[in-house]
């Protein structure tokens, strides 16, 4: 019996065949998490959550594409979790570095991201995954590290 997320990452991997689609979305899509995390971590938040500095909208996002994650394979979420770490650390930096507010310069690279992805589809001729399916957009990141996992002969 297939395990959910072995035919979620076949599927999504049908429409990321062409070695050069597959190289721009080993930039481009943790490049697009970084700036979606970035992005919600900007928004404002609620004045009870004003005393936590790490209670951002981003909390709540990222609890929920863990859940979605551990429900999909625990072994998945430890990397999406580290990688989210990694994520918000770059937050951090970025925030410390630039004059201009992260929000900015999340949202200039989200949308040349974005570009760089579908100039990738166009190359594979393929539609992206998550027109089928919304939920191929967390599925993404879990491909990559399925391939991470293998080189290094973690099961996933």
């Amino acid at each position: 019996m297939t395990r959910r997320i072995d035919a979620l990452l076949a599927e999504y991997g049908e429409s990321h065949q062409n070695p050069t689609n597959k190289a721009v979305h080993w930039i481009c899509v943790p490049v697009i998490v970084w700036t979606v995390a970035a992005l919600l971590w900007s928004l404002p938040v609620p004045a009870s959550w004003a005393a936590n500095p790490y209670m951002t909208w981003l909390s709540p996002v990222l609890a929920g594409a863990l859940i979605y994650y551990i429900i999909m394979s625990w072994q998945l979420a430890v990397g999406f979790a580290i990688f989210a770490g990694l994520c918000f650390w770059v937050i951090l930096k970025v925030d410390a570095a630039f004059t201009a507010p992260v929000w900015q310069i999340a949202l200039v690279v989200f949308v040349l991201a974005w570009i760089g992805q579908f100039w990738g589809h166009k190359v594979e001729g393929k539609k992206p995954s998550f027109f089928k399916d919304v939920q191929f957009l967390l599925i993404g990141p879990a491909w990559l590290l399925h391939f991470l996992y293998r080189r290094f002969g973690i099961s996933y």
